[in-house]
């Protein structure tokens, strides 16, 4: 059996859609990227964005709810100190960040930190699909170059691996 089958989606004679499927958690990471916008727009509590993009989704059902939690509370909770891992590596001061790159680099932040399991090329090339699909015209490019230089120094071992791999 290959990875591919592992991931795909249940058939939907089989009832509830498979959770982890790689659908399930590429809507998870953009259910996160619209709380922890929202959050910094509004300035709201994490429970109080989570209740309200829970009450408001419509796909929920069809979310990695597992994944979505986590990025969502991990970027908040841990805001000040993600930023300080990736404040050092931009061009500009974080407040004249857009609001969707802010978001993006949180939770990428968060993942290539926390989430381990997940190779930094997915956290990375989820990260770019987000800002592309949300964010500026060249705002993928920006969040590429910031969290490929910070999985360098959060992953160096994965990194150097993945690089050697490629000559």
């Amino acid at each position: 059996m290959s990875d591919m089958d592992n991931t795909s989606p249940a058939p939907e004679s089989a009832g509830t859609p498979n959770p982890t499927s790689k659908m399930a958690r590429r809507r998870a990471r953009e259910l996160a990227l619209q709380g922890v916008y929202q959050w910094l727009l509004s300035g709201n509590t994490m429970a109080t964005v989570q209740r309200h993009l829970e009450s408001e989704s419509e796909s929920l059902d069809k979310t990695d709810r597992e994944l979505f939690v986590s990025l969502l509370r991990g970027a908040i909770g841990s805001a000040d100190e993600l930023r300080g891992c990736f404040e050092p590596l931009l061009s500009r001061p974080v407040v004249e960040l857009s609001p969707i790159e802010h978001a993006i680099l949180l939770l990428g932040t968060h993942e290539l930190r926390h989430n381990i399991d997940t190779p930094y090329r997915v956290v990375i090339n989820e990260a770019i699909e987000l800002a592309k699909g949300y964010g500026g015209t060249d705002g993928h490019k920006f969040v590429n170059g910031v969290l490929d230089k910070l999985a360098a120094r959060l992953r160096p071992e994965e990194v150097a691996a993945a690089r050697a791999g490629r000559s």
